[in-house]
């Protein structure tokens, strides 16, 4: 046994010491290119730097020389890996072997002292299973203290009340589903780690062979499937109530447009008509990036906000577009988030009712402000995706109104008028 043991060890080390080989071999090789690279870059250097002190007539194009080589150089430098990306490979895989061959010296001292007790008549094979079971018995107290706190302390961090009337709804969704789910899980973690030590393996003890039963198994598959059905439908009568608006009522609300595109946000205003003109993709130019259709005369007075200003209390319709690819309006306070397709238009409708003053007191932050974000990984600058939201009074809302820009500007109005286009009657926007 002793030579079998033996013999292990020494493969396990010659494996070791192959693979250190293995690794280290590149590392070297790599380290002696890199010193014979920098030697001839300083060669190249001192080289020009004679030329320029010998033939003052020929500084610019020796400059331009040695430009041209100290760029070749840097690109060959660009192109190889780091000596360091070596040693720190080869130091993870040296640290992972040798993390196993701990695990194995210490699996086979665990097992020459079984060996050992064994040989004495002290072992005992049913200990191992009560100390598991224990074990989990332990684990048990520790997951159920793990879900208090996280309820009590991370969940009152991570949790606020929905400032919409709709949001209500949502979140009294969520708590229900919440509460169901979390009393499944408990039980079930009460029942599987329990039973693992109640009735583990003892001695003079035989397990009893439950082959099946009918009763149990209806049990556990009707009451589930009631329980899910009741949360679908739960869910698909809270989504109706949200998004099929009346005819009348869709019509009274405030219209904002918002168009997303890589990687901002575009929101645009009806101004004195209280509708907005039409667009057209094929109309988008640098000075007309969103595309708006001025033969339109809807359009004239549209107004470009520069945040996203709401008044609180009045409904609120937002035409959700793109203008590249699929992003998502979310407003995380608002429990809204919906869309953005190219092609197409979403609807969202809503009712702010705590504006963000009010909410900043609540907060005890004077900083608190709502952001609307792209909730779609939609590229690169996908975090760049921010619009902030801010909710006031009805007073605020038209003076912040009146103070902004229409996106008929003067020179979209040149550009209109040199294509020999009426725009005769064009009015400005007030509020007044």
């Amino acid at each position: 046994m002793k030579l079998k043991i033996n013999n292990r060890f020494k493969s396990i080390l010659g494996c070791l010491l192959l693979i250190s080989l293995f690794f280290a071999a590149p590392v070297l090789a790599y380290q002696q290119d890199a010193v014979v690279v920098d030697t001839i870059a300083v060669e190249e250097t001192s080289v020009s730097v004679g030329v320029e002190a010998v033939e003052a007539d020929t500084v610019i194009a020796a400059s331009s020389t040695s430009e041209v080589v100290s760029t070749g150089t840097a690109a060959v430098e660009l192109k190889q890996i780091d000596p360091q990306v070596y040693k720190d490979f080869f130091y993870y895989v040296l640290l992972f072997l040798v993390i196993c061959t701990v695990i194995a010296v210490i699996g086979k001292v665990i097992s020459i002292y079984e060996l050992t007790r064994k040989m004495n008549g002290k072992y005992n094979p049913l200990a191992n299973n009560t100390l598991q079971a224990v074990l989990l018995l332990l684990f048990l107290i520790f997951f159920l203290w793990g879900v208090y706190y996280s309820y009590t302390v991370w969940g009152d961090w991570s949790w606020r009340d929905a400032v919409t009337e709709h949001g209500e709804k949502i979140d009294t969704m969520f708590i229900i589903t919440l509460v169901i789910t979390t009393f499944v899980m408990i039980v079930v973690h009460i029942l599987l780690l329990s039973f693992a030590y109640i009735y583990r393996m003892r001695a003079n003890r035989k397990a009893y062979f439950y082959p099946h039963n009918d009763t149990v198994e209806k049990i556990w598959t009707v009451v589930p499937a009631i329980v899910l059905t009741v949360l679908v439908l739960f869910g698909f009568f809270t989504w109706r109530s949200i998004t099929s608006i009346p005819e009348d009522l869709q019509k009274s609300a405030l219209q904002v447009e918002v168009l997303g595109e890589q990687f901002m946000w575009r929101v645009r205003y009806p101004g004195t008509d209280g509708e907005m003109g039409k667009r057209n993709y094929k109309l988008t130019t640098a000075e007309n990036p969103y595309g708006i259709d001025f033969n339109d005369k809807n359009s004239w007075d549209d107004i470009s906000g520069e945040h996203i200003v709401l008044p609180v209390g009045r409904s609120v319709r937002f035409h959700i577009i793109s203008k590249d690819i699929i992003h998502s309006f979310y407003i995380p306070d608002f429990r809204v988030q919906i869309n953005a397709v190219p092609g197409m238009t979403n609807y969202f409708q809503f009712t702010p009712t705590v504006t963000t003053e009010e909410m900043r007191d609540r907060m005890n932050d004077p900083k608190y402000d709502y952001v609307m974000l792209c909730n779609k990984i939609c590229g690169s600058a996908h975090y760049n995706m921010q619009k902030k939201v801010v909710v006031v009074t009805e007073a605020e809302y038209k003076q912040w109104l009146s103070t902004q820009g229409k996106y008929f500007t003067e020179d979209l109005q040149k550009e209109f008028a040199q294509q020999n286009i009426e725009i005769e009657g064009i009015t400005t926007a007030s509020l007044n």
